[in-house]
């Protein structure tokens, strides 16, 4: 079983720019989690545990997309 790839030998042949890295995040879309403690002595006080989710609107809420309500007239 082999490790992972080496980054230099990833990157060696892309023709990306940042944009399209961007472009391809919010397009499968990222999770980002964290946790925080803050303690006194040994003692936890403070539990704080962050998420975001970064993607597309359109990925994120398809039943959302540009249609006319029924209660809006068609034009």
């Amino acid at each position: 079983m082999s490790g992972p790839p080496d980054p230099l030998h990833v990157l060696e042949g892309a023709e990306s720019s940042l944009l399209d890295l961007i472009d391809n995040l919010l397009n499968k879309g990222v999770v980002i989690s964290g946790e925080v403690i803050l303690g006194l002595a040994g003692v936890d006080l403070i539990y704080l545990r962050l998420s975001a989710v970064l993607c597309a609107a359109d990925k994120l809420l398809p039943h959302m997309a540009l249609e006319p309500k029924a209660s809006e007239p068609q034009k």
